[in-house]
């Protein structure tokens, strides 16, 4: 009886650290468009497949077309934030290649802790 609830123990703590990595903000700060990052700064291009660790993440292949609308700035310049059809995440620069700039100017604003939780549908999924 004590090894099920060993077991049981040990699956609750890999759960509640996988959680916190899912919901861990990424950097304090994001250069956008505008001041909601609502308008679209780029269009990109991939040039390798990516399938990031969480539903935070854009997945795509190599070739697929991306929007990008923020850029994480300051601690962890490394990751982009875009959109293909209606699925939208954080992926690296590294993996794509700038085919259009639509905003030259970029602001920086301060990101939300929102900014980095797993949407489904309608309603954000808190881990």
């Amino acid at each position: 009886m004590s090894r099920i609830s060993n077991q049981r123990i040990w699956l609750l703590a890999i759960s509640f650290v996988t959680s916190l990595q899912s919901t861990k903000v990424l950097s304090e700060w994001k250069k956008c468009g505008d001041r909601e990052c609502e308008v679209a700064m780029s269009r990109v291009q991939a040039t390798t497949d990516y399938v990031g660790p969480d539903c935070r993440y854009l997945n795509f292949k190599a070739g697929e077309e991306i929007i990008v609308y923020s850029k994480l700035s300051r601690i962890n310049e490394n990751f982009w934030t875009g959109s293909k059809g209606k699925d939208f995440g954080y992926f690296p620069k590294e993996a794509v290649k700038i085919e259009e700039v639509f905003i030259v100017e970029e602001v920086e604003v301060l990101a939300k802790e929102t900014d980095f939780l797993c949407l489904h549908g309608d309603k954000y999924t808190f881990e």
